[in-house]
Parts: C-alpha cells; sequence; structure tokens
C-alpha cells in the first residue's frame, strides 16, 4: 500500500512553493510503528529508540529512486539491526526527519504485519517503501 505526506510536510511544501518560508530538506530517517500514524503522526506507536537494539534508519538521496508518475520509492534495501528484545507487532512505518524525536514526513502501511522478536532482522526491500503525492 503506498504511503502518503504527514501534515507537517504537507504545510512546509505548500509554503516553500509561495516562497513563504524556505522548506530546508531533511534527511529522512525510517521509524517502525505499531499502530496507524496517521497524517498528524498523533497515532504512531514507535519501539523505544535505543532499546532492545532498534533504532531508526537515516536515508541518503541514494537510498532513493527518481520521481514518476507522481511516486517515489526506495531504491536499496533499508535493514535495521538485529532486535535484541521484542519490538512488537508492527504495521506501519514512517519517516521523521531526525533520528529522534522530530517531525513526521511521510508514512504507509506494511503489506504484512511483522512481529518483531530477539534476533530478527526487519528490512524494507527495494520499492518496499513507496510515497504518492496525488
Amino acid at each position: 500500500m503506498p504511503g502518503s505526506l504527514n501534515d507537517y510536510l504537507e504545510l512546509k511544501l505548500l509554503e516553500e512553493l509561495v516562497g513563504k518560508t524556505a522548506f530546508v530538506m531533511p534527511t529522512p530517517h525510517i521509524a517502525l510503528s505499531r499502530a496507524d500514524p496517521g497524517d498528524s503522526g498523533a497515532g504512531v506507536d514507535e519501539p523505544t529508540i535505543g532499546s532492545l537494539g532498534y533504532t531508526r534508519i537515516a536515508t541518503a538521496a541514494a537510498n532513493w529512486g527518481a520521481a514518476a508518475a507522481g511516486a517515489i520509492a526506495n531504491a536499496q534495501v533499508l535493514s535495521y539491526a538485529e532486535a535484541t528484545g521484542s519490538w512488537g507487532a508492527c504495521t506501519h512505518w514512517i519517516a521523521y526527519d531526525a533520528a529522534t524525536g522530530g517531525n513526521p514526513l511521510f508514512y504507509g502501511e506494511l503489506t504484512v504485519p511483522k512481529t518483531i522478536t530477539t534476533g530478527d532482522t526487519c528490512s524494507f526491500a527495494v520499492g518496499a517503501l513507496s510515497v504518492t503525492m496525488t
């Protein structure tokens, strides 16, 4: 299921478009969520950062393909470190503009929810994270 932009990023892009406020392009950090974050990001239920081997995945421009037909997707496999404990049943992913805290940028639902336990390594195949602008 393709993801969409969060409210925060939509407003920043609109302000940039009309020259109201310059928007500095962030480094997207991909997080997992055990609930639907929603457009505002308020519904996110992320595993605890720095606990049980969990950290967000920092991405760079090279991790993403070229935008086409109103969408963009990851062009490289993105992997988390091996879990040292249970991260729970993850149902969504969400990109933030920081390694901890930060503002939500875009999000999507996992095709198949994944329960991550000790020893698991969660990763996203090429094209698994797709974001659309329509």
